[in-house]
């Protein structure tokens, strides 16, 4: 599985927004992996922001 298919997948299991510190927490993964990860999801329209710092699939 992909780094960003693994950070998508924890946004789904949680069920509220997250920020990157918490799913690198969820998923072990390196913070830094995870915000690359994002940025990509960010830019593909997979995931918004309903509030600052805190993101939840689309």
């Amino acid at each position: 599985m992909e780094i960003k298919e693994q950070v998508l997948e924890a946004m789904k299991k949680a069920g509220v927004p997250l920020n990157a510190g918490k799913i690198a927490e969820l998923t072990n993964l390196d913070r830094k992996l995870v915000d690359k990860a994002m940025t990509t999801l960010k830019n593909e329209g997979s995931i918004e922001s309903p509030q600052r710092c805190f993101w939840q699939p689309k």
